[in-house]
């Protein structure tokens, strides 16, 4: 964007590492905390806007990301990260921050996603594992762009 700066992020990575086998990425920050966030995790929360939608009350519920994988990781200026995960989905832009918050609300957010899933009919944490219907359809994320 034309006169438009990226802000620079509270905290920073000291260190990135994506562990296929245990499905996360361990991040430290130079704050001194360190989080290991599930790949289901950062796919559910992803920045995206097939994921969060277009404005407040446009999130789509992920579910089936319980065994996604991530598949590249790539750098996005000095500020963020943007995964591939073997749903397909790539269009989230993780910054420091967000990952940051991620880590230090991750309690928090898996109860909200577990809630959410029961919410929509899903017993116990089984839409973990439920094909998402936006998969049948075929469309990135059901809103006209």
């Amino acid at each position: 964007m034309t006169g438009s700066k990226q802000s620079a992020p509270k905290v920073s990575p000291t260190a990135l590492t994506v562990h296929r086998k245990s499905r996360t990425l361990e991040i430290t920050f130079d704050d001194g905390k360190t989080f290991s966030l599930p790949f289901e995790l950062l796919r559910v929360y992803s920045p995206s806007a097939e994921v969060r939608g277009h404005g407040p009350g446009q999130e789509t519920l992920q579910t089936g990301k319980r065994d996604v994988d991530m598949t590249a990781l790539e750098p996005v200026g000095n500020y963020a990260v943007q995964p591939h995960f073997s749903d397909a989905h790539d269009t989230g832009i993780f910054s420091w921050d967000y990952l940051h918050w991620l880590g230090e609300s991750e309690a928090t957010l898996w109860s909200d996603y577990l809630a959410r899933l029961q919410a929509a009919g899903y017993q116990g944490d089984t839409g973990r594992d439920a094909v998402a219907p936006m998969a049948a359809t075929g469309k990135s994320c059901g809103h006209n762009h």
